[in-house]
């Protein structure tokens, strides 16, 4: 018989205070000065830095020191990491009102560590040094000038426990930070290091901007614009959701699973496909039914390192790959297929110019009337050389399937997963917005990703049963909501924020055919919607209806896409709820306010 799981078991507690605090300065000489531009990965983070909250941009990482290691050794390797890598001794100057464009290599300064020094750690040491990196994330970094860490060492009685960091995006990804850890625990082992195989940035940035760098970079902005003008603008577009831009406040659950990595192994096994593989499909297949889409669109931030002169590259490449995954098959096994192929092609469409990816997004999204979210983000750093954010320590528990919760952070996303093991327990953290998740929910979306890939590793699992399978159920919409343009829309909601938009004028908002003259599939799949606006006695043309728009849609609630059609009359019908009334009308103008048609 399978243990019970231990749902909802949380892991939030109270610290004591450190006895003292101290800060050593730190000084390193060693390498070349350098200068050159920016790589693409970090004029991406430099964007979100200078824009973002530093909570939300800022990464962190918990490095445990092993019994018997002096102060002096921490800080000698800390030396030594600084001295190795360029990207640790990079400062970005600019102007102020300005983004760099430029990145400095130094080759000698300073940094300081914080020493806290404690009587006893708390019950959870592991836990405590992970919040203490945590809130070292607050602060924006001066990228002009700071050391791009944030290092607090955690001591008892003077000895070394835990390095607890906060690292500058703009230096810096899960793949470095795991690189820069596994390089610490060898040089306090007295390991020699070997010698540097991938780039530093300066010489990333000199590749990327090469005529080979800049044909793939063009590639890559072909493919995101095909999935913007065409793909889902929410994954969790329903009544009770927000805006993908709405942050909210979601706390960390984890899953610690032996039975879901039996799971994927044999899944893996059964169909011949890697295990990564297997877990987007699976991840892909449930997030899709569960949003009640015919497609996943998700990000993969750690999809960019699969070349050797990035591998080990202690810099950002964090720039995302977008999978866009129709889910349209039978069986989960030509899911699986479905996704080697799609993720390989989302790989390689990862490298772009950020600045004009976003200037893009932008043209787009007002051309089609819609707001691209960044709803879904999946990051499985299973593979990367060491296990990030104390996942050695916290896979001491033999529990057959657990789920924790842990604190919370802010959330710009709606659901957001890390995969840190996939063997021999499958370990996942996952933040869902409560908005669209209930604490049940949430569990029970980790709960039924796990009963997938047993089904999965049994047999074929038709897609129709994933419901029946995992207990997990789609959203539930409503006979009024709509699939128009390949997104869920709610007229109402449409009609609401268009009337906002035109200042109050009378507005109704109804579904037509589209240019087919017939709806396809689905209802509402192959229809549109047009917008009648009674202007009165306003100048209002459908170009500025359309604009007005779409400047409220990134704050409207969910379900909210411009209409394909504006007509406007001078009057409203006496009976303004009802669309034949609205079509009778004397039209004075129309137009679809997009200056392309989409």
């Amino acid at each position: 018989m399978t243990p019970t799981p231990a749902v909802g078991k949380d892991t939030m507690h109270q610290d004591p205070p450190p006895l003292t605090t101290t800060t050593v300065t730190v000084a390193y000489a060693g390498g070349d000065e350098r200068r050159g531009p920016v790589t693409m990965g970090q004029a991406n983070m430099i964007r979100c830095i200078l824009r973002d909250d530093p909570t939300h941009i800022n990464i962190h990482d918990v490095w445990p020191v092993p019994e018997g290691t002096t102060s002096a050794a921490v800080t000698d390797a800390l030396r030594a990491l600084a001295v190795r890598h360029e990207g640790l001794r990079t400062t970005f100057p600019h102007p102020p009102g300005a983004a760099p464009v430029d990145q400095v290599v130094s080759s000698e300064g300073t940094f300081t560590v914080t020493v806290l020094d404690h009587a006893e750690l708390p019950g959870d040491p592991a836990e405590y040094a992970e919040s203490v990196a945590r809130a070292a994330r607050a602060g924006r970094f001066a990228l002009e000038r700071e050391f791009p860490v944030r290092i607090t060492l955690l001591t008892v009685a003077g000895q070394p426990a835990y390095v607890a960091l906060a690292f500058s995006h703009a230096v810096a990804d899960g793949s470095a930070m795991a690189i820069l850890r596994e390089e610490f625990a060898e040089l306090l082992a007295g390991k020699e290091l070997p010698g540097l195989t991938s780039l530093p940035p300066v010489d990333l940035a000199a590749v990327e901007a090469s005529p080979a760098g800049l044909r793939k970079s063009e590639a890559s902005l072909r493919y995101w614009e095909r999935i913007l003008r065409t793909g889902p603008q929410e994954m969790f577009a329903e009544p009770r959701g927000r805006r993908p831009g709405t942050d909210e406040e979601a706390r960390q659950l984890t899953l610690r699973s032996h039975r879901g990595g039996r799971a994927l192994a044999g899944a893996a096994r059964r169909t011949g496909h890697p295990e990564a593989t297997v877990l987007m499909a699976a991840w892909c297949a449930l997030v899709a039914h569960r949003a009640g889409q015919d497609s996943c669109v998700t990000a993969v931030p750690s999809a960019n390192r699969f070349h050797a002169r990035v591998a080990r590259s202690v810099t950002t490449t964090s720039q995302d790959a977008l999978l866009h995954l129709d889910v349209r098959v039978e069986t989960f096994d030509a899911l699986v297929t479905r996704t080697w192929g799609a993720v390989l092609n989302a790989y390689r469409h990862s490298q772009f110019d950020s600045v004009r990816l976003w200037e893009m997004i932008g043209r787009v999204t007002a051309e089609r009337g819609s707001h691209f979210g960044r709803d879904v983000v999946f990051n499985d750093v299973s593979a990367l050389p060491a296990p990030l954010l104390g996942t050695d320590a916290q896979e001491r528990d033999d529990a057959e399937q657990e789920l924790t919760w842990g604190p919370p952070q802010a959330l710009p996303t709606r659901l957001l997963a890390f995969t840190y093991r996939t063997a021999p327990q499958l370990h996942i953290s996952l933040w869902a917005a409560p908005s669209v998740f209930t604490p049940e929910e949430a569990e029970g979306f980790l709960s039924g990703l796990v009963l997938l890939l047993e089904a999965a590793a049994a047999g074929d699992v038709p897609m129709e049963a994933l419901a029946e399978v995992t207990g997990v159920r789609p959203a539930e919409r409503g006979p009024d909501w709509l699939r128009v343009d390949g997104c869920w829309v709610s007229p109402d909601a449409v009609c609401e924020t268009l009337g906002r938009a035109v200042g109050g004028l009378p507005v109704w908002v109804a579904e037509e055919p589209g240019p087919s003259g017939t709806a396809e599939g689905a209802p509402g799949t192959g229809s549109h919607l047009t917008a009648y606006i009674a202007r009165g006695a306003t100048a209002l043309t459908p170009e500025e209806a359309h604009r007005a728009l779409t400047a409220l849609i990134p704050a409207a609630g969910s379900g909210v896409l411009a209409p394909h059609r504006y007509v406007l009359v001078e009057n409203p019908p006496t009976e303004p709820d009802r669309s034949d009334a609205w079509r009778r009308l004397n039209t004075i103008d129309e137009g679809t306010g997009r200056s392309r048609q989409v």
